[in-house]
């Protein structure tokens, strides 16, 4: 199928399909024409691209995943992906802590307005 359909089947735009192959995450075959044809297989790892990058990581540990699978992955490997995910929960910390400190703010100016 043409980047177009791809890009209505995945529900990913065609520029982040570009930018997949850019990136090297996926290797779509060309028209006669040159025009990219993506296979289901492509879509299929289309989607697990989105969804890896929606769960935070970057595209340096994706092209991990994605060349050597979740199988046989290497120690040091894991210990990246760990050291990502404790960034993220440092994160989620230092936002949970600025809400609160803001609900805290709006209780009080709501207790004390005009």
């Amino acid at each position: 199928m043409k980047i177009g359909e791809a890009s209505r089947v995945s529900g990913v735009s065609a520029r982040s399909l570009r930018h997949y192959e850019d990136e090297g995450l996926i290797v779509p075959g060309r028209f006669s024409n040159g025009f990219r044809d993506y296979c289901q297989s492509t879509i299929d790892q289309v989607l697990v691209i989105r969804s890896l990058l929606e769960s935070g990581l970057p595209v340096r540990l994706i092209r991990e995943v994605l060349l050597h699978g979740t199988g046989g992955v290497c120690p040091e490997f894991l210990h990246e992906v760990q050291s990502h995910r404790d960034r993220l929960a440092a994160r989620i910390a230092v936002l949970s802590d600025q809400q609160t400190a803001l609900d805290a703010y709006l209780r009080e100016a709501r207790r004390t307005g005009p």
